[in-house]
């Protein structure tokens, strides 16, 4: 216990709009995805809104440090509001505001990965619950990424007819051996050790530390060593290894040899059938059922993607995932899914087409046909200036 009031006198509550919440404390700016019973999932409004503080804040000399993280205990964030997209998709004419929602969530995620480079003021994105999809966008970015007990880390699209968007690309391919692919392809949810293992999360603190964590943000006082010094010093006083252990490392050698240097989805599901160590061969399994339910499509697609992430920069990847994106609506497996799985919740998806063996070179190839030119892509304006 510590003897002391909360809220603190010095609070300051904002409430920008009813789904996310603003409290500027002691230089820092803690903001609060607001729709738990959403699981907080992402709308436009709330992409466009967290994009103006963070321009607000950049500029602010009162700021010094921000903190993301999600309202009530389940989530961080859950992805992006996947009924409203299916929605627009159907409708067909709002074509634009569809393909308008992954540009400026795209542009938030770019943002976020290069804010402290540009600002000098660190992001901490507190994931401590399921975070997918676009929770993943925004969490990917921050200079700190501190899982905790409840956090369940995915990127499941391809079971919707998708891809691993949102910086998924960069992410991924930059995950240790073939992690990243086969997580992208699988969609298989990790623990906070995996995440840590994965590279996809920087520290671990115990959910239970979260209210001393927040009351040793309000007491923080030295700063003169700048923010991103004084925000590692307090996240390592909490930082402690997972008390559930990673299951990643013991599948390492296997994931490696199953989903590395393969020509396509394909010979990956061929090799995890030739699976014979027993140890290993209920992990083969299932991991053959998991990838039977994907989009083949869009699996093949996904292993292009995060191969070809591998060597361009940040800038690029989001280049190509838009490119991808308008492509993968105009496909129309996307919209299938989010039937089949969101809407009428049947399970049972009739993905175009059905087989990995029908899915040919030429179709996956379409999808990345440029469909901008450097001087009309959307996210033309996205610049890396020095190596990643």
């Amino acid at each position: 216990e510590f003897p002391y009031n909360w809220p603190p006198s010095h609070m300051s509550l904002i409430q920008t709009n009813n789904d996310l919440v603003v409290d500027i404390r002691n230089h820092i700016a803690h903001l609060t995805l607001n729709r738990p019973k959403a699981l907080n999932a992402l709308t436009h409004d709330m992409i466009t809104s967290m994009a103006a503080l963070l321009a607000e804040w950049a500029t602010d000399e009162n700021i010094y440090a921000i903190v993301v993280r999600g309202a009530g205990e389940r989530a961080f964030c859950a992805g992006g509001d996947i009924r409203a997209l299916y929605d627009l998709a159907r409708r067909g004419e709002d074509n634009a505001r569809l393909l308008q929602f992954f540009v400026d969530e795209y542009q938030l995620d770019f943002d976020i990965h290069r804010y402290l480079v540009k600002t000098g003021k660190p992001c901490i994105a507190w994931i401590d619950g399921v975070v997918m999809g676009g929770g993943m966008g925004i969490a990917q970015g921050g200079a700190f990424r501190i899982v905790g007990g409840r956090t369940k880390m995915a990127m499941p699209e391809t079971a919707i007819g998708l891809f691993p968007d949102v910086g998924g690309s960069y992410f991924l391919s930059r995950c240790p051996g073939a992690i990243g692919l086969y997580l992208g392809l699988t969609g298989q949810a990790i623990r906070a050790a995996d995440a840590i293992y994965a590279g996809l999360a920087s520290h671990h603190i115990a959910s239970e530390s979260a209210f001393e964590f927040d009351y040793a943000l309000d007491g923080l006082i030295d700063w003169r060593n700048g923010p991103i010094t004084a925000m590692r010093d307090i996240i390592l006083k909490f930082d402690r290894p997972p008390i559930e252990p990673a299951t990643l490392p013991p599948l390492r050698e296997a994931i490696d040899f199953h989903f590395g240097g393969k020509s396509n989805v394909a010979a990956i599901i061929d090799s995890l059938k030739s699976e014979k160590n027993p140890d290993r061969t209920t992990w083969a399994s299932q991991t053959i059922e998991i990838l039977s339910h994907k989009s083949p499509t869009m699996l093949e697609v996904a292993k292009q993607q995060i191969e070809r992430a591998a060597t361009i920069d940040l800038a690029e990847c989001f280049r190509m995932e838009l490119n991808l994106i308008a492509a993968a609506f105009k496909h129309g497996d996307v919209i299938e899914g989010i039937r089949a799985l969101i809407i009428d919740k049947d399970q049972a998806p009739r993905w175009k087409p059905s087989t990995l063996a029908e899915v040919s070179p030429t179709g996956v190839n379409e999808f990345f046909r440029p469909r901008w030119d450097d001087f009309t892509h959307p996210l033309k304006n996205l610049h890396i200036k020095q190596p990643t």
